[in-house]
Order: C-alpha cells, then structure tokens, then sequence
C-alpha cells in the first residue's frame, strides 16, 4: 500500500442527494486508506508525496455491482430479442465455448484489460459453469489491480448440454472444490456463489449452494424479478414459493442480515413483500438500465427504491448492457427513470446526478465495505479524469464540468490515474 496526497478538484457523494466538492483540493491516502479531504494538507501529513493533479476532476472508483465477463465478446450484438430468446440465440452459445482454455483466456483477457482501462475499481462478475475458465478469470483480474467478486455459474436445468452441469450433486462438489481452490489463493478476488437464476437451477442444487454458502460464509449474486416472461416461468417452477426472491430465501441465497451480502440484478417488477424482505435481509440491488431497455425488461423504479432505503448501485451487466463505462450506467439511470416518471408515475420525480453518481461509487461500493467516498476511513480508490478535449466558450464550476463527462463518456478517453485501495493502477 501507498501513501501519498491527491490534488485536484476532488468530487464525492456526502449521501444520495449531496455532492462535495473541494475545487483544488488535497486528498490524503495513508497505507491504502483515505484520511479526508483538505484545502490543505494538514501538517501531520507534510512528508506524504503530492500527486498534481490541478484542474482535474478527482472521483471515487466506480462500482459494478453486475457484469458478465464470459459475454463480453459480443457486446452491442443481438440486442432485438427479449430475455429468454436472447439468453438461448447468444448468452448460451458463447458461455458455451468457455469449456476450451485457451479460448477462455484470450477473452478474459480481452474483458480484464477493458476492465483495468476503465473508470471501475470495484465489480461483481459472473463468468461461467467452467470451473476452470473461472479461475483463469479470476487470475488475470486479480493482476489488474481491481477488487472483484467472480462467480462460477450454477446450471443445472433448462440449458444446454454444454453449459448444463451433469447432476446437483456434482455441481455442488465442483462448485465447493472451487471455492476451497481460491477462497484464499487471491489478493484482490474472491468467490462468490452464482446460481444464475431459478429457472436454471434445480430446487435440490439451491440446497446445497445454501449449505456451501452458510459453511464458507460466501457473498451471493444472481438475477431476480427482471422480465415478466421469467417470472412466470419461475412462478411455474417454484409454485411453493411466496414471490420470486422468496425461492431464493428458503435455502438461505437471499441475505440474512448477519451472513455476508446477497446482490441481485435488476428487480425491475419486485413486489412490495420482496422488498420489505430485501430490505430487512440487506439484499442489494444492481439496477441495470440498458439491459432492461436492451432485452426488453421493463423499467426499475428506482426512485421508490431510493425513497425505501434500499441497498442498491449500478450494473453494466455487459451484454445485455452493450458498454462496461459506468457512466454511461449513470445517465442510463437518469434518463430511464424519466421515462417512468412520465408514463408510468408522476408521483416518482427523475433522479438527477447526485443521485446516480451516489449509485456509481458509495452507494454500490458499500457491497465491500467501507468503498466509494472520500471520507475518513473508506479504502482509497480514485480515478483522476481529463476533461480538456470537452471545450467550452466560458468557464464552467466543477459540478457541471463533471455532468459533461459524464454525458460524454469521458471515462472512455479521458482517465489519467486510477487508484484501487491506494495502489495505483496501469491503465496503459
């Protein structure tokens, strides 16, 4: 770990409506840990190196809270089809031919550079039921430098034979075996279960991941509530199950409040008892705005989420969302949730920036701990922009200089640094 003080114009989330911004500030990393923000630097940490980073923009590391890796390679295609047809024409074909090594690590490969490139520090990844192509994964993201959760899938029904694990039973052992093999082997990534969804698992397979879960203290991510048509089929597959989330919740795959967390994609058409169990559980969500527009899902509302105190950040979930830039996650959010606003409830006011930005870093980064603010005792993650190439004819302050890049897509060109936990990161 690094020590060491930032100087720039340093932005981050005071909560979900406030920004703070120090326009030529100081931010101090000691030993990988932020030790607050300053007009200047306190004397107690004059020997620290400072970084110069004046007229920049200084953010939080971004937090993914869904990404596929094993889709990655197909990003922006077969975006014509709604959720089950899509999974059936691209997601399984391609998750298919993770089986091959030497495949699965050129595209790993591929999908670890973007992810080093780009304004995330933070992410949970799914990648597939190949235990190991999974490892491959997760041994070119820990050398990034980037802190991930990366989940092995669970499928063993309504999938096809190459993807389809043999049995339950064999699933859970290769599952366990897995999780015994890199629980401890990384520095920066760690296991996390992923059945991928009730339709793809079988009721006896959930069992036992909820054993594995409870033996190995292990975080969950999966999908819930994000397409009508999926709802259904899950209502038809779980009939004993009081709501979606509620299959889940019998075999211990939906929070408890003192295992660690469960974050589930989407919950675009979550009902009232799904949330109140969520949000008592400490379930998070990863709102994900372009997969439910790409794949037809509807449109989360996310202000009611927001107003119920839900735990809850953003997802790129790449490729039903056709990008990994997590600012164009923001503006998605923003702008989806005015088309709810105006066809579907006016009582639900749009989310502006603060908002979103507050998704983006704190709101998801509290998934792992103390992430995603420039506050006393958070992990110190950072990305320094250059927003020079957006020329303007007068000047502008610091927040609508951050809404620009953010509109457009400064975190595609314009990084210069990026920290995760004080480490400096090559985006080169």
């Amino acid at each position: 770990m690094s020590s060491f003080i930032l100087r720039g114009n340093i932005i981050s989330s005071r909560d979900a409506h406030t920004l703070d911004i120090t326009e030529n500030g100081y931010a101090v990393c000691d030993d990988g840990i932020c030790r607050g923000v300053y007009t200047m630097p306190p004397e107690r940490y004059a020997s620290l190196p400072v970084v110069d980073c004046t007229d920049k923009l200084i953010i939080p590391g971004m937090v993914d809270l869904h990404i596929h890796a094993s889709q990655y390679a197909y990003r922006g295609m077969g975006m014509d089809l709604e959720l089950l047809d899509w999974l059936d024409s691209y997601a399984f074909p391609e998750e298919s031919k993770f089986s091959d090594a030497e495949y699965a690590k050129k595209a790993y490969t591929i999908f670890a550079n973007a992810m080093r490139k780009s304004a995330t520090t933070r992410a949970c990844i799914f990648a597939t039921a190949h235990s190991g192509a999974t490892q491959i994964l997760m041994e070119l993201l820990d050398k990034t430098g980037l802190f991930s959760f990366v989940g092995k899938v669970n499928m063993d029904r309504d999938a096809p034979d190459s993807l389809r694990e043999h049995d339950a039973d064999s699933a859970a052992e290769d599952t366990e075996a897995w999780v015994r093999n890199t629980l401890s082997r990384y520095e920066r990534t760690k296991p996390i279960l992923t059945p991928r969804f009730i339709p793809s698992c079988t009721d006896k397979l959930m069992k036992l991941l909820g054993e594995i879960r409870q033996k190995y203290d292990l975080p969950v991510q999966s999908h819930l509530s994000e397409n009508l048509g999926e709802i259904e089929l899950v209502r038809s597959l779980r009939p004993d199950s009081a709501y979606y989330g509620d299959a889940y919740a019998r075999d211990g795959l939906f929070g408890d409040g003192k295992l660690s967390h469960t974050v589930m994609a989407h919950c675009v058409w979550s009902g009232d008892t799904e949330l109140d169990v969520m949000q008592k559980n400490g379930v998070f969500i990863a709102h994900c705005p372009a997969s439910n527009m790409n794949v037809a899902s509807g449109i989360a509302p996310v202000r009611r989420y927001l107003e119920r105190g839900m735990r809850m950040g953003l997802g790129s979930d790449v490729a039903g969302g056709q990008t990994e830039s997590m600012f164009r996650a923001m503006t998605d959010t923003i702008q989806v949730s005015k088309l709810y606003w105006r066809l579907v409830d006016t009582t639900k006011k749009p989310l502006g920036l603060e908002e979103a930005f507050y998704l983006a870093t704190r709101g998801g980064g509290e998934f792992f701990g103390k992430v995603g603010a420039f506050e006393d005792g958070y992990e110190f993650d950072a990305v320094v922009l250059d927003d020079s190439q957006l020329k303007h004819p007068q000047p502008l302050d610091i927040r609508q200089r951050l809404e620009r890049a953010v509109y457009l897509g400064v975190d595609m060109f314009g990084i210069t640094a990026k920290y995760a936990a004080g480490r400096k990161i090559d985006i080169s």
